[in-house]
C-alpha cells in the first residue's frame, strides 16, 4: 500500500473509532445523576418518511427493561427537525394516554407543566429526560436545565412512550433496548 493510501486508511479508521467513542461517552448532564450508565441503543425515529429525532438510552448497571418504570435512566432526544414546544407536550400526552387512562384532571395537569418545560426546538437541539425512580422526571435542553416533575406516575408514562411494551413504536424499543441485558432470559 502506497504511504498516503496507508494514511488515510489509518486515519480514516481512527476517526471512526474516535467516533464510536464518543458516541459511547456519557453526556455531561447526566454524569452526576448517572454516574454508572452507559449507552442502551439508539434508534431515529421517522414519521411518514421524515426524520423526527435520533433517541438514546443511557442506563445503569441491573436495568431491566421489564421493569423500567424501577430505575434511574435518561432518555436523549436529539432532533432532526424543528417543532414547537407545544406540540411535544401534546404529543407526548396523546402517547401517554395509549398505555394507560389518564383523568381529565391529570390530562390538564401534565399537559400545563410539560408546556412550561418544553421549549421549542430546531434541528440539533438535544431533549434529555432523566427518569427518577419514585420521584419523576428531571429535563434537560442542550445540556442546560429546564426543571422537573415530580409525578411518579407521569414519569413512567412519559419514559413508557418509547420503554413500555405498549409503545406505538416496537421497532424503536427494542432498538434502544438493544444493549440491555435480560434477567432470566426474559425479552425486553
Amino acid at each position: 500500500m502506497k504511504p498516503l493510501a496507508r494514511q488515510l486508511v489509518l486515519t480514516g479508521t481512527a476517526g471512526l473509532f474516535s467516533l464510536q467513542l464518543w458516541a459511547n461517552t456519557l453526556p455531561t448532564e447526566l454524569r452526576a445523576a448517572l454516574p454508572t450508565a452507559a449507552l442502551a441503543g439508539q434508534a431515529k425515529l421517522t414519521f411518514f418518511g421524515f426524520d423526527v429525532y435520533q433517541a438514546s438510552l443511557w442506563v445503569a448497571p441491573g436495568f431491566s427493561a421489564a421493569a423500567f418504570a424501577e430505575h434511574g435512566f435518561a432518555l436523549e432526544l436529539a432532533y432532526l427537525r424543528d417543532f414547537s414546544g407545544a406540540d411535544i407536550a401534546e404529543r407526548s400526552l396523546a402517547e401517554m394516554a395509549r398505555q394507560a387512562p389518564i383523568s381529565a384532571e391529570q390530562a390538564a395537569r401534565w399537559s400545563a407543566q410539560m408546556g412550561k418545560l418544553f421549549t421549542n426546538v430546531k434541528a440539533g437541539d438535544r431533549l434529555t429526560g432523566i427518569h427518577q425512580p419514585g420521584v419523576g422526571a428531571r429535563f434537560v435542553f442542550n445540556s442546560q436545565p429546564l426543571g422537573e416533575i415530580a409525578d411518579a406516575e407521569f414519569a413512567r408514562l412519559f419514559f413508557g412512550i418509547w420503554l413500555s411494551p405498549q409503545t406505538s413504536r416496537p421497532k424503536l424499543r427494542l432498538a434502544l433496548l438493544q444493549q440491555v441485558k435480560p434477567v432470566g432470559g426474559a425479552t425486553p
